[in-house]
């Protein structure tokens, strides 16, 4: 039986009040949209058809190859936007999903509940719903004595006894397709001069034909975002979703509440994340690392045993057993070998920090190389830019830079060099040379 998705992705949502296109509007790091394109994939191999209109450029740039567009030049209700995906589907699907881009906790799980559940009914359609004290403008469902479904009143329209009812339409449907293209030809246009694919249902019911519905279990699944305070409902139950997920693989998180990781982040074993961290992008951390408080990483690599303790991390690369912090830096292109030592107030830029090196306090490493077991000396500056150019500055192994040094590149110190505290360095230091002065001169070889 072949299955194929379609994805409501094309409304302004003018209650978000932003310039940006609702769909597009992130949670956990990733558009809502894309969530709802994960959840849809889970079904069904096919390419899910995603009907556009507002921002529809954006949501193509967002999305790419991972599905069909349909364009839905005049928004016309919901009907009339699944409408448009007839061309492209039929007679090349069986069941019919429709999805909403704008709940983006509704999980593939639950979907293919819905899609096995329509495969069981002799009727042409399945919806989803939910049983809640709040019903947020959705429409009530009016069960029929044996238990299908006999109508969605709009809350609009509810009488004050409809309005009682707890069970709540969710917005998500599986149809038979053959059957959805002709009952889409027959919906009515509605007093607002739209097509609502809710009046499906009076179609079918009053065709004689069976409606099923399943409930959900976790009503959090079906939270909808129309407005900022909506996605702040849906930005902190995915991050529930998420953090739950890295705690049952043997992650310790302190204080859950407080920590913030994205969709794409991976993390080892044993590793503990302490308050207030926020983990973003394509970072993947090794185990047994020590993660905050007071942290960001965005997009790194970390290997395992390190210690980052309030820092800020981009772009960067971290072997085994490093340990930097509180309040370092590192920017993109920083790349810390295995027992890279780097203390606090520190700064490294497109360098790369062989094994055992020790960063003091206060030191910024910009278009550097340095050898291992070197020393830099707090306060250490690499002057690399001239106004117009960055140069480079290679330190040898071995090597130990004194306080407040300023090594101006281009530059290059050999092994088991050394340079007295103050020391402007700004030629070439030999390897077993001391220098010091401003600016600094050689003055003897080192035993």
């Amino acid at each position: 039986m072949k299955i194929t998705s379609i994805i409501l992705a094309a409304g302004q949502g003018t209650r978000m009040k932003s310039d940006l296109p609702k769909v597009l509007h992130p949670v956990c790091g990733k558009p809502m949209v894309w969530h709802a394109l994960q959840a849809a994939r889970v079904v069904s191999e096919e390419v899910p058809v995603m009907i556009i209109g507002h921002g529809a450029d954006g949501v193509r740039d967002v999305i790419g190859s991972a599905a069909r567009f349909v364009v839905q030049a005049e928004r016309l209700g919901t009907g009339h936007a699944v409408q448009q995906a007839e061309s492209t589907l039929k007679g090349d699907a069986d069941l019919v999903l429709v999805s909403q881009s704008d709940m983006p906790l509704l999980t593939g799980d639950t979907l293919s509940k819905l899609v096995e559940t329509q495969k069981a009914n002799s009727g042409p359609m399945t919806m989803l719903t939910i049983i809640a004290d709040d019903p947020r403008g959705f429409g009530r469902i009016v069960r029929a004595d044996d238990g299908s479904v006999k109508a969605i009143v709009e809350e609009a329209d509810a009488t004050d006894a409809e309005k009682a009812i707890k069970e709540l339409n969710v917005g998500a449907y599986c149809f038979d397709a053959d059957w959805l293209w002709g009952a889409l030809a027959e919906v009515p246009l509605s007093a607002k001069g739209e097509y609502y694919l809710t009046d499906t249902v009076a179609l079918a019911v009053e065709a004689g034909l069976r409606v099923e519905a399943i409930t959900l279990e976790n009503a959090v699944e079906a939270i909808g975002v129309n407005n900022r305070i909506h996605l702040a409902e849906a930005e902190a139950g995915m991050r529930s979703r998420v953090n739950r997920g890295h705690m049952l693989k043997g992650i310790t998180l302190i204080d859950p509440a407080s920590t913030y990781i994205g969709m794409d982040v991976e993390i080892g074993q044993d590793t503990v994340i302490q308050p207030n961290t926020f983990l973003r992008g394509e970072t993947k951390i090794g185990e047994g690392c020590e993660i905050g408080p007071n942290t960001i990483i965005i997009d790194c690599e970390i290997g395992d045993r390190c210690e980052i303790l309030s820092s800020v991390l981009e772009k960067a690369i971290l072997e085994d057993n490093v340990d930097m912090g509180p309040f370092a830096r590192l920017r993109k292109g920083a790349y810390l070998s295995k027992g890279v030592h780097m203390g606090n107030f520190g700064e490294v830029k497109d360098s790369h920090l062989g094994k055992g090196v020790k960063v003091g306090h206060f030191s910024y490493i910009g278009n550097a190389t340095i050898g291992a077991e070197t020393n830099i000396g707090a306060g250490t500056i690499t002057c690399n830019y001239d106004g117009e150019n960055k140069h480079h500055t290679k330190i040898g192994e071995d090597v130990f830079i004194g306080s407040d040094t300023m090594l101006v590149a281009p530059l290059e110190i050999g092994d088991r060099a050394r340079t007295g505290a103050g020391a402007v360095v700004t030629k070439n230091v030999k390897e077993d040379t001391l220098a010091v002065g401003m600016p600094a001169r050689s003055i003897k070889k080192l035993k």
